[in-house]
């Protein structure tokens, strides 16, 4: 166990709760998409110990298997790994929220009614490295303004939407509501259905770098709305009873986001996120991937979460996609879906949560 965290401790999978209800072939179809990505490409090593090469014999099992049921899937993720109940030295417990795809109606072409778009991303938006980063720049921006003198900040989420970006041809699509369109800017990710019946998926390419803000919580701090009553709900209602306050509140979250086309090849699958597989519901989270490799599996339980299927939270999730707000060795966002129930799942989603990592048996020793 050389090399991992302290903050993982051994356990028996009967140590997990609900671990033997759980339906963990939905668990398995999941990890086997990170599987066959990992036959062509590699996912960057988290800090805690768990390599993407730990994880190779792994994600080779799961390629070998065939269609497997729910106990050939169990017998598989008890066979090559160890659980691990992960215990941070603060004490603090696990949080869990979640993130869904909406589900927008949209236009390809700007109307009276419909006019807040979507952008690609623009040619001389690039991404900041330790190559080609200025001395002094904010170490934090991922993204720049390519120049001719260098990289400068980009604009930000009020600039570009008062017209900083307009006339150079980067509009994908337009929706009519500006709250809709940025809690899809919130989630990374959008479906949008066109009056035809067609259906076009965006997903996140690039950002302007501005760090992102939640406005939840500036709306707690101000005493708009109580701790416990924060949701993506509550902010959608506070946002359409103040409407002459919401655009400055808005701004206040500087980050943008680009979108690019992609396919939908697969109504049931979700898009495909930083792990570069198709997200599946209710199996896919995201993590804090400066910690945790994609592809790694963790169990999940959350006593007091009961919204995907009125019973307590106690899942087998995969490690598929990361955001600017999952921070910690216990921080998960759980991917409910897409389209108003997902959403309705999601936005309720803020519970406390124990966590559990399941490590390679390679690693282990065992």
């Amino acid at each position: 166990m050389a090399g991992l965290a302290r903050i993982f401790r051994p356990v028996e999978f009967g140590d997990c709760p609900g671990w033997d209800r759980d339906d963990h072939a939905l668990a398995l179809s999941a990890f086997r998409r990170s599987a066959d990505y990992a036959l062509t490409a590699r996912y960057n090593s988290g800090s805690l110990g768990i390599g993407f090469d730990d994880l190779q014999p792994a994600f080779a099992a799961a390629r070998a298997l065939d269609d497997p049921d729910h106990l050939t899937a169990r017998q598989f993720f008890e066979t090559h790994f160890v659980p691990c109940r992960i215990i941070p030295e603060d004490g603090v417990p696990g949080l869990v929220t979640g993130f869904y795809e909406p589900e927008i109606d949209a236009s390809l072409t700007k109307a009276a009614t419909c006019k807040i778009p979507f952008l690609k991303r623009p040619d001389d938006l690039v991404k900041v490295t330790d190559a080609n980063r200025p001395a002094g720049f904010d170490p934090d921006f991922a993204f720049a303004r390519q120049t001719e003198s260098g990289l400068e900040e980009y604009d930000d989420r009020r600039a570009i939407e008062q017209g900083s970006l307009a006339g150079r041809g980067l509009e994908i699509a337009y929706v009519a509501d500006r709250v809709d369109a940025f809690f899809a800017h919130v989630q990374g990710a959008v479906r949008l259905k066109l009056a035809d019946g067609t259906v076009k998926r965006l997903t996140y390419d690039a950002k302007t770098g501005h760090p992102f803000t939640a406005i939840g919580r500036i709306l707690v701090t101000r005493g708009e709305i109580p701790p416990e009553k924060i949701s993506m709900q509550s902010i959608r209602q506070w946002l359409k009873d103040h409407p002459d306050d919401a655009d400055e509140l808005i701004w206040q979250n500087r980050s943008y986001i680009f979108f690019r086309e992609a396919p939908v090849d697969d109504p049931e699958a979700g898009p495909v996120a930083a792990a570069k597989v198709p997200l599946t519901k209710g199996r896919s989270m995201a993590v804090d991937k400066r910690l945790y490799t994609f592809g790694t599996p963790f169990y999940v339980s959350a006593e007091t979460l009961t919204a995907f299927d009125n019973a307590p939270f106690a899942r087998l999730m995969i490690a598929q996609d990361t955001g600017t707000a999952i921070v910690g060795a216990q921080r998960g966002d759980l991917f409910a879906g897409s389209g108003e129930k997902a959403g309705e799942i999601a936005g309720a989603i803020r519970h406390d949560a124990m966590f559990f990592v399941l490590v390679p048996r390679g690693l282990m020793g065992a």
